[in-house]
């Protein structure tokens, strides 16, 4: 079965850093986009950043500057570097990936279970 293990969430004060994590697990044959999405309390799931396989980037213009995606070079894992966190970030992060499980033919969408950050003082 196919997973996405999202690691690297917590209490951070305004100003400070966290870097979150995605592996894929199971059986895979390939990896395409991979992106991160956020949910704070009350307001609709957001687009934060996405990384296709061919390593072009697009982000959100409130991150712009603050957060950098990557992914490694196996492009299994994704990660999210967030400097200078303000309390508008604190969130539920998401990780969300297009993937072809081993034995399909057809690209599936899949979501992690979520990390919270919270930015506070």
């Amino acid at each position: 079965q196919v997973q996405l293990v999202e690691s690297g969430g917590g209490l951070v004060q305004p100003g400070g850093s966290l870097r979150l994590s995605c592996a894929t697990s199971g059986s895979i044959f390939s990896v395409g986009a991979m992106a991160w999405y956020r949910q704070a309390p009350g307001r609709q799931r957001e687009l934060v950043a996405r990384i296709n396989s061919s390593g072009r980037t697009n982000y959100a213009d409130s991150v712009k500057g603050r957060f950098t995606i990557s992914r490694d070079n196996a492009k299994t894992t994704v990660y999210l570097q967030m400097n200078s966190l303000k309390p508008e970030d604190t969130a539920v992060y998401y990780c969300n990936a297009d993937l072809v499980p081993r034995g399909s033919i057809a690209y599936g969408n899949y979501w992690g279970q979520g990390t919270q950050v919270t930015v506070s003082s």
